[in-house]
């Protein structure tokens, strides 16, 4: 049974939300939130699978809550999926820096919701390579960084680098296989093991950590 938070500020959405997760089989709501800091220790007390965490909430907001949840060593399971209104790119990224293992926006269809959730909850990462060249073209080009390369980033053997740049950079386990000539179970076992050497949660860290290294240019 994955076990599911839903954190929004709208009373109308947190109840669609529910009643969505609550009639499908192999998912239960275990709790709500309407702010930041509810939602921070409605996690703590319910220690969820999934969070779902609208970004706008009054106080804290869904960032900072991100931030605070995959913080906590206690909750080290536990997996979110930022839902939104809002399609900036900045959103999305400030979102996977957060922590966030996947970003959705509100007009999301309930099934793609649904397997959204599924998704990330066997670790999976919810950014199509799509998103991630938008955030590379968007960040990597034209926004001023400080760089912060990943302390464990030498352990990283030079084929696992070099997967995780292609990955980093929107493509596919399929077409990583098909740019590298190897077989796509290669290509995950590589993105897998640098996942481990880095701490990476899921995937959609590996972006985030390449970026603040200085992988992409």
């Amino acid at each position: 049974m994955i076990r599911v938070l839903v954190a929004d500020d709208q009373e109308l959405v947190r109840f669609g939300l529910r009643t969505l997760i609550d009639n499908e089989d192999g998912l239960t709501c275990v709790g709500e939130a309407a702010d930041g800091l509810s939602a921070v220790a409605e996690a703590v007390r319910t220690r969820p699978d999934i969070v779902l965490m609208d970004i706008r909430m009054p106080g804290v907001d869904g960032l900072e809550a991100t931030r605070r949840i995959t913080a906590d060593p206690g909750l080290a399971a536990t997996r979110i999926i930022v839902l939104t209104t809002f399609e900036h790119d900045q959103y999305v990224f400030d979102a996977l820096r957060s922590g966030a293992s996947g970003f959705l926006l509100k007009d999301t269809t309930p099934a793609d919701l649904l397997r959204a959730i599924a998704t990330v909850a066997d670790g999976g990462a919810l950014m199509s390579p799509s998103v991630t060249r938008t955030l590379v073209r968007e960040f990597v080009t034209l926004t001023p960084r400080t760089l912060s390369p990943h302390p464990l980033l030498p352990t990283l053997t030079a084929r696992e680098r070099e997967i995780m740049v292609l990955a980093a950079e929107g493509l596919a386990n399929d077409e990583i296989a098909g740019r590298l000539a190897i077989s796509t179970a290669t290509a995950r076992t590589h993105i897998s093991r640098a996942m481990v050497k880095l701490g990476a949660r899921d995937r959609a860290q590996l972006v985030v950590f390449a970026y603040q290294s200085g992988l992409l240019s």
